[in-house]
């Protein structure tokens, strides 16, 4: 006899005493996702983002909402919110690799500056914490699928270390807080996320697939394309950073899909989507470019009751629909990774994104 699957969780019942939530990273694709979950769940919001990454118009349409306040604000200068908070979600930090290879220190500077400022927030204000990690703290795994007591394969100097070691960096300094008893904290380990609100010109594989596809141009694939991903629809994905925000249990949690597929079957499933007649090329590989990554979510689904409910085709179309309607598909498309890792330049790779450099006499 099968034992009973659990349930997911009931966010409306667990949410239905909550007041007042701090979204960093907030106006994000994925943060924004988040403010319109907890907007729908009853929560006063508060986004804060200095959109470096961000973009208001990600949450243009929340703007009418009387629950909702955005804040332009750098998390990691020193920042306080007046009034209650009872929930602090960090998730400020550039998360794409075109976008960390650009703004490499500014990217360690929210994994730590950032971190200690929204773990000092929620301390204050007796907030509960939760920090919105990644799947990229394990590396190119030599543990599959990857389970949360797998410690990773990371290369800590390496041109993707700014986003790896930010937050790995970022989980020690939450359960330090947490195990001296200062917050109420906790960590998700986010994997492949996509879907409406992604920019075309970030490197991302799916917006990019998806504004090849509707254009007819050629579509990259990087190395091989034997390189494995999971991904996972952002409405999924924030009903579990919210359900892992409210649960009791301290993590950390995978949160993603456990469906695995090559880059190239993904090319093939976009292709079919938007019945693209693109042909495939193949880019040079990235440097230290995962080869193989899919969460093992048997905490999550035990402890949580949550796992994926959108398919991959579902996601895909809902995605490419948001893409042909947004006035997007004429951006330019974000050149391969691979070329941008260790080439100097302005916003690039080996220029300084940091404060003012100091005088060496």
């Amino acid at each position: 006899m099968q034992p009973e699957k659990p349930r997911c969780v009931d966010l409306q019942e667990v949410t239905r005493s909550a007041r007042r939530a701090v979204v960093t990273g907030g106006a994000g694709f994925l943060g924004s996702w988040l403010c319109e979950l907890l907007l729908a769940e009853g929560w006063d919001v508060v986004c804060a983002d200095n959109f470096l990454t961000g973009d208001a118009d990600n949450v243009a349409h929340l703007s009418r909402e009387r629950s909702f306040t955005l804040e332009e604000r750098d998390v990691c200068d020193e920042w306080d919110v007046p009034g209650p908070v009872d929930l602090v979600l960090h998730l400020a930090s550039a998360a794409s690799p075109v976008s960390y290879l650009r703004h490499p220190v500014a990217t360690m500077r929210a994994g730590s500056h950032g971190t200690y400022n929204a773990l000092e927030l929620a301390r204050r204000r007796g907030a509960r914490f939760l920090l919105t990690s990644t799947s990229e703290v394990y590396g190119d795994p030599l543990e599959h699928p990857q389970r949360e007591t797998y410690w990773g394969n990371v290369n800590p100097i390496g041109p993707r270390s700014v986003y790896d070691e930010s937050k790995r960096f970022a989980e020690a300094l939450t359960y330090s807080y947490r195990r001296q008893g200062l917050v109420d904290a906790r960590a998700v380990r986010i994997f492949n996320t996509y879907g409406p609100r992604m920019a075309v010109d970030d490197g991302r594989v799916v917006p990019t697939f998806l504004a090849q596809a509707l254009t007819g141009r050629p579509m990259t694939v990087a190395g091989d394309g034997e390189q494995t991903r999971c991904l996972c629809f952002a409405s999924d994905t924030t009903r579990g950073v919210l359900a892992a925000a409210l649960s009791d249990h301290p993590g950390p949690f995978n949160i993603g899909s456990s469906h695995e597929l090559t880059m190239l079957e993904l090319a093939e499933a976009v292709r079919t989507v938007c019945s693209s007649r693109s042909t495939i090329v193949h880019t040079e590989a990235a440097e230290d470019d995962p080869r193989i990554r899919r969460p093992d979510l048997s905490r999550t689904v035990n402890d949580l009751g949550w796992e994926p409910q959108v398919a991959l085709h579902d996601g895909l179309s809902r995605t490419a629909d948001w893409l042909s309607s947004s006035g997007r598909l004429d951006d330019p498309v974000a050149e391969p990774v691979g070329a941008l890792i260790g080439v100097a330049g302005p916003g690039r790779p080996g220029t300084w994104s940091g404060p003012p450099r100091p005088t060496i006499t």
